[in-house]
């Protein structure tokens, strides 16, 4: 039994040692400067008041990311650029991609959605005809972008028209809103699931597409996390991934509690490696 133990301990020896793999992923993205713009899911308040870790959080171990954080809880698109005039402030130019992740507030609110463009018809000079010394004037339809700030579409315009004026150089991609499930915040925030419209009629599907529409409109990046993050608080299975997925009462007022709107840690944990690995396709710096 002894020679036989020896034989075993010698094996064992022998056998290749297994590192745990690291967290990290080398790429493009270590060590740049990301600043994160949105509302209450990317608030740094979150981890500070230890209710959980977030996306943000998660990206700088898998990434190595340096994050800059302005969103706040409730903000809409309309606040998009005084975050960016807080994010000018504190760092200027030194900074090398700007994420936006925001519009779950704009539905909640029934913000009308609204349009890209006005359109007028105007007289413009086009090319003559072959030989001619000059052009002819002709009538054409000519759009002009909205800048309406009651209006998703025009909000979304402001913001991107001051971001890509002070940051031409800089990577900025757009994050679609995620599903959203019951949220009894308060007595006086009770925000209904997504199978529900607004106030106006719309449901939250037309605010994620209002984002998508606003990559071609401004020639940046979109990550839809709506789709590929995999939250989805409809399903009951999915309640692991929730602050807090079951209903319950406060202990203030005994008022009814649920929190199917804001990911806890799991939930923020499995946004990251979604955008992370969506992440690695596209460059950190583009100056």
């Amino acid at each position: 039994m002894k020679r036989f133990a020896i034989i075993i301990a010698l094996f064992c020896l022998a056998l290749p040692v297994v590192a745990k793999p690291k967290a990290e992923i080398k790429s493009q993205w270590q060590g740049a400067r990301v600043a994160y713009l949105g509302d209450s899911i990317t608030d740094k308040r979150q981890v500070e008041k230890g209710q959980n870790d977030t996306y943000w959080v998660y990206l700088e171990s898998l990434l190595g990311i340096k994050s800059y954080v302005y969103g706040i809880s409730g903000h809409q698109w309309s606040h998009i650029p005084g975050q960016t005039d807080k994010l000018i402030a504190d760092h200027g130019q030194d900074v090398d991609a700007i994420m936006i992740f925001v519009g779950t507030n704009d539905y909640n609110a029934s913000v009308p959605l609204g349009e890209w463009f006005t359109e007028d018809v105007v007289q413009v000079e086009v090319s003559g005809p072959k030989g001619a010394k000059s052009g002819v004037i002709k009538s054409r339809k000519k759009r002009t972008i909205s800048m309406d700030k009651n209006t998703v579409r025009g909000r979304i315009n402001i913001a991107m028209s001051k971001l890509k004026e002070i940051y031409p150089t800089k990577q900025i991609i757009l994050l679609t809103p995620i599903h959203r499930g019951d949220a009894f915040l308060s007595d006086r925030s009770r925000q209904r699931n997504e199978l529900y419209t607004n106030g106006i009629g719309e449901y939250v599907d037309a605010y994620v597409e209002a984002v998508k529409e606003a990559g071609n409109v401004w020639a940046v990046p979109v990550i839809d996390l709506n789709a590929i993050c995999g939250l989805y608080p409809l399903a009951e299975s999915n309640g692991l991934y929730w602050r807090r997925p079951s209903l319950g009462k406060s202990e203030k007022t005994g008022g009814p509690r649920i929190d199917r709107l804001h990911p806890n840690s799991a939930g923020h944990l499995r946004m990251a490696r979604a955008l992370a690995y969506q992440l690695l396709s596209y460059p950190a710096k583009l100056d």
